[in-house]
């Protein structure tokens, strides 16, 4: 009598016969048998050191008790050919990555290759869902905006760390990869002196989350300014948020809590710096009159915002197709040295900073 395969609730899926009309163990099959990731199990095909000891020792047990034949000639060809690359950014609601997608589309269109777009919504439990996904896909390589709160070991433990990666603005420690960074230092420097230059004295570092190290790098101009200017950093000014919009509105009353308060905020990015001038207008303080605000991005709307935001130009759409072309590159020159480069940054000033405060 011929084996009968036992099919799951969800009902058998399609698969290749091997000959005789068995039907080939998939990957798949493997990882359900033992409550593993695809990733995992293809981790321990490739001979990886990622994976724990006792982890491929299950894996490699299985792999015989189901004879999994592994096509390795098949998955080298995928790899060589791969037409895909990867991109993975943690806030696609945020106009900067929209414009920044929209650049590395146009860059790699250019070149025949397609993009594989994910988003992780700034949860490290999301990206490693996203991660493991899309390498199913067997992509050349990779662009990546990390999740606020990533860590190395689990990012290497789904790409490995050989990858063709290149990581965007924010930096994870431990690893050999292309990064391209925004001049975040020199930026929130240049609006804070510009804040100072007006007459403020008072001044807020507003929103992002202090382990990231954009936020970081930013923080850390902000500071260096306030200290050449003689000024004082004051703890209960530096305040935290999601780097978006609802829940920069959200924090405002924050900076008003002491008998005195800001009268000026360096925002961490421009949709932070469109929620906090929305909490001031509710509370009657009007932005650019009374509160100078600045913003980092200049994303399509600051321009046209009430007021106009004043911001640190970054060209996100360039940025896009520049993270593009370092990644082609790294695919056409896999032995390359691993380039560190930092895009510069433009004040724009406009009507939210205010004039001159006497």
């Amino acid at each position: 009598m011929k084996e009968k395969t036992p099919a799951t609730s969800k009902g058998p899926r399609p698969s290749p016969t091997r000959s005789g009309g068995r039907r080939a163990v998939t990957v798949t099959d493997i990882a359900n048998a033992i409550g593993v990731s695809r990733a995992t199990v293809s981790l321990v095909l490739r001979n990886s050191p990622l994976v724990h000891v006792e982890t491929r020792a299950r894996v490699e047990a299985e792999l015989r008790r189901q004879r999994y034949v592994y096509n390795r000639g098949a998955a080298n060809l995928r790899r060589q050919t791969s037409n895909s690359v990867a991109l993975v950014i943690n806030d696609l609601s945020n106009p900067f990555f929209a414009e920044f997608a929209a650049g590395v589309d146009e860059a790699l269109g250019s070149k025949g290759f397609v993009t594989l777009l994910g988003s992780t919504g700034e949860s490290p439990e999301r990206q490693h869902a996203v991660l493991s996904t899309l390498m199913e896909h067997t992509p050349a390589g990779l662009i990546l905006s990390p999740a606020e709160g990533s860590e190395s070991a689990q990012v290497t433990q789904v790409l490995g760390e050989h990858a063709n990666v290149l990581l965007f603005n924010r930096e994870l420690g431990g690893v050999e990869w292309d990064f391209l960074a925004l001049d975040n230092q020199r930026g929130a420097a240049m609006a804070t002196h510009h804040l100072i230059g007006l007459g403020h004295t008072r001044i807020a570092f507003f929103g992002g989350h202090a382990e990231s190290s954009s936020c970081r790098q930013r923080r850390a101009g902000f500071a260096q300014a306030m200290e050449e200017a003689g000024l004082t950093v004051e703890p209960q000014w530096l305040i935290e948020s999601a780097p978006n919009r609802l829940e920069a509105a959200a924090c405002t009353g924050a900076l008003f809590t002491q008998a005195q308060s800001p009268t000026a905020a360096v925002c961490y990015n421009d949709t932070v710096a469109l929620g906090l001038m929305l909490g001031l207008t509710s509370r009657g303080i009007q932005p650019g009159r009374d509160f100078a605000v600045t913003g980092f991005d200049d994303i399509s709307e600051a321009a046209v915002s009430s007021p106009s935001l004043t911001t640190l130009a970054v060209n996100p759409r360039e940025r896009g197709r520049q993270a593009a072309e370092l990644l082609l590159h790294r695919l056409s020159h896999p032995d390359a040295a691993v380039e560190r480069l930092t895009a510069p940054v433009e004040l724009r000033i406009r009507q939210s900073s205010g004039g001159t405060r006497r």
